[in-house]
């Protein structure tokens, strides 16, 4: 009996926690906190590339009382290109999710590897965006970033980002490639070139863009090498020294995001293709030749004297034999 009433009133004492437990407590607005505060987030996703912008998204306040904001600045461990700033608006989301920018310093100054703003309006909080776009110099090497802020009662504070990766990759989007004319592509030039121009750089064509419509067989849209066999590339006479033997396979569902494949809806998949993809890549059993190419694939490549690998997507495919392509590469 003991024993059960002990249990009871073990019980009992547990349910009236519980009930005074998941009591809701009155909301309080936070107290700010005092002193000058900062923080940071890289607001841009995928991996680190030269000529594509890295974005930052820096906040600062203080509490009015205590005075206003005077700079912002970034210092980058590798400088950036020309492009690199940071805004001089500061942004906040209005209801129905647009950006909204307010001018409240002058345009930023870039000195060597630090970007700063001036404050010209009174204002005790700000949150302003850092583009910083990657040079051929920082490939392979990693970046990271001391954001900094003052206020008019001589407080300091900073905010380090990364380090950051920038990869090996190249990119060179939305190239229009048409059939009987622009239709030479070059992995090593990153670049689409008729047939005069094909003949001045011979060694440079690595791909065929073709559009055929043969019977009784599906050709279509196609990215050939040069030096595949001539059933592969009908009605084309070569110009001389144009002949290289480019490694060539299929890739149905990698839709890479520098390449201009922007998120979707269903079951496509959107990736960021990255330097380990093209390292790891195995195209010793490969073809030359991918015929009836669709829009929103691609082909991986490795060029004929092994210096590049890389992916060509396939942006979009028009009846009258022409598409827009996107090359991603790697320097092996």
């Amino acid at each position: 009996m003991i024993r059960k009433l002990l249990y009871k009133a073990t019980f009992l004492l547990g349910v009236a926690t519980l009930i005074v437990g998941c009591k809701e407590e009155e909301y309080a607005v936070p107290v700010p906190k005092s002193g000058l505060q900062n923080d940071c987030i890289k607001k841009s996703v995928g991996p680190g590339l030269a000529g594509i912008d890295m974005e930052f998204m820096y906040a600062m306040a203080i509490q009015e009382s205590e005075g206003k904001l005077i700079s912002a600045q970034v210092e980058a461990s590798i400088p950036g290109a020309s492009e690199t700033y940071l805004e001089h608006r500061s942004f906040h989301t209005n209801a129905i999710g647009d950006d909204i920018g307010i001018p409240v310093a002058k345009p930023s100054v870039t000195n060597g590897a630090v970007t700063k703003v001036t404050f010209d309006v009174d204002t005790n909080a700000a949150t302003l965006r850092y583009y910083y776009r990657p040079t051929a110099a920082s490939v392979d090497k990693d970046v990271s970033f001391t954001f900094s802020a003052t206020s008019s009662n001589g407080q300091t504070v900073t905010y380090k980002m990364g380090p950051y990766k920038i990869r090996r990759m190249e990119v060179a989007p939305n190239l229009a490639v048409s059939d009987g004319n622009k239709f030479y592509v070059s992995v090593e030039d990153m670049a689409v070139y008729d047939e005069a121009e094909a003949a001045a750089r011979p060694d440079k064509i690595d791909v065929l863009y073709l559009f055929r419509t043969i019977s009784g067989i599906t050709f279509g849209h196609s990215l050939v090498a040069p030096a595949a066999d001539a059933k592969y590339r009908p009605g084309i006479t070569l110009p001389n020294g144009v002949n290289r033997n480019t490694k060539i396979q299929k890739a149905w569902n990698v839709r890479d995001i520098h390449l201009g494949a922007n998120a979707g809806t269903g079951n496509n998949s959107y990736v960021y293709l990255d330097d380990e993809d093209f390292k790891t890549l195995n195209l010793s059993a490969a073809p030359n030749y991918a015929i009836n190419i669709l829009a929103q694939s691609g082909i991986w490549i490795e060029t004929a004297d092994r210096k590049y690998r890389g992916y060509i997507y396939v942006n979009s495919i028009n009846t009258n034999g022409s598409a827009v392509i996107g090359i991603k590469r790697y320097r092996l």
